[in-house]
């Protein structure tokens, strides 16, 4: 009885862009964009973005997702509920070690003013007090966003 010889385990290269539409991630995984969509329903953590012209467009951690989801299922013979789980596991396993692990993200915040806002080329008041209030609305996502922070 002849036993069969396994493949070695090739990990497809990503290419190093921003973001990938359902046919490259296709050619990238070697599966067919059904399965990606399909496969987006059963993965809640695969979430690509929709383009305005409602293309779906992947991130880099999406395409290394669908490549462990494929080796999951395809290789190591996991059912969807089997490799859904181990995933899941996997991802507490790896937010608990990085909050053991890391300190908590910085609070960014703003020193009060007790004096006027006053530009000295004598720019608007109204037009800083603009911009102050995007600058704290963008340290606020930054203090929310531990990633962010660094």
């Amino acid at each position: 009885m002849a036993t069969q010889a396994t493949a070695p385990i090739l990990t497809p290269e990503i290419p190093n862009k921003l973001y990938f539409r359902i046919g490259d991630v296709s050619r990238i995984a070697g599966v067919k964009p059904y399965v990606l969509r399909y496969w987006e329903t059963e993965f809640p953590a695969i979430g690509p973005k929709k383009s305005g012209s409602n293309h779906r467009l992947y991130r880099r951690k999406d395409v290394e997702l669908i490549l462990d989801i494929k080796r999951l299922l395809y290789q190591e013979r996991y059912t969807i509920e089997g490799a859904r789980k181990h995933l899941e596991a996997l991802n507490k396993a790896d937010s608990n070690a990085r909050s053991a692990g890391s300190k908590k993200a910085p609070k960014f915040e703003l020193a009060p003013v007790s004096e006027p806002i006053a530009a000295p080329d004598g720019t608007d008041r109204n037009i800083l007090g603009e911009i102050r209030a995007e600058i704290r609305s963008l340290l606020e996502l930054l203090s929310r966003d531990p990633l962010m922070a660094q």
